[in-house]
């Protein structure tokens, strides 16, 4: 693999990664309404998910459900309902709050959001395709094994995904906690977490194969 091909698709996937969508929303989300560990963990799930993927259009799995209507659907709708719990959640959340003078603090166990993070990413079908899309744009068939070529691509792309998930859950922590500064604030901000769950959610459900 020639490593100006590299260079460029690590740019392009960095760029890729930054562009409003529901991974970065989510780990956004979770950074400001809690921490910027909540936001890592959630990103290490997220990663997680995309080395499913990886490995899934190696494999050819990608393609079965890019031809395969009733697993489209059947994912696309798991992830949509998974969506829509999430913003159910978010605004108990804001009802939570209460009357206090200072938004309560809530721990939630890593493991947790890191397999949150995992479901969010798998239960979205695009992300499979897009793989299968975007690859093979950069696989050169003379440099070798398209398989492992496949996977190195895979790799950069986690990598890249991790490290600017990281980034994006310290910045947006610091936001939160000079917006966070009351129950009142705190409110707000869980409902337009939920908000943000239930617009991504729609988009599932009306999302086609392209």
């Amino acid at each position: 693999m020639d490593i100006a091909d590299l260079l460029l698709f690590t740019g392009i996937s960095v760029m890729l990664t930054l562009m409003p969508g529901p991974d970065i929303l989510f780990v956004i989300a979770q950074s400001i309404t809690h921490s910027h560990r909540d936001g890592i963990a959630v990103a290490l799930g997220l990663c997680t998910g995309l080395v499913v993927h990886t490995t899934a259009a190696v494999l050819g799995v990608s393609a079965l459900l890019y031809h395969s209507s009733v697993a489209f659907q059947a994912l696309k709708w798991a992830g949509a309902l998974y969506l829509f719990v999430l913003a159910w959640q978010a605004l108990r959340e804001a009802e939570d709050t209460g009357g206090a003078d200072e938004p309560p603090v809530r721990r939630r166990p890593f493991a947790a959001l890191y397999r949150r993070g995992i479901l969010m990413n798998l239960l979205n079908p695009k992300v499979s395709l897009f793989f299968l899309a975007f690859f093979p744009q950069f696989v050169s068939p003379g440099a070798g094994s398209v398989s492992w070529q496949m996977m190195v691509l895979g790799a950069v792309f986690t990598a890249q995904a991790l490290l600017v998930f990281t980034a994006v859950s310290v910045i947006a922590h610091r936001i939160g906690r000079n917006v966070l500064k009351n129950a009142t604030s705190s409110k707000w901000v869980s409902r337009t977490k939920a908000g943000i769950y239930a617009l991504l959610g729609a988009r599932l459900v009306f999302m086609e194969r392209e």
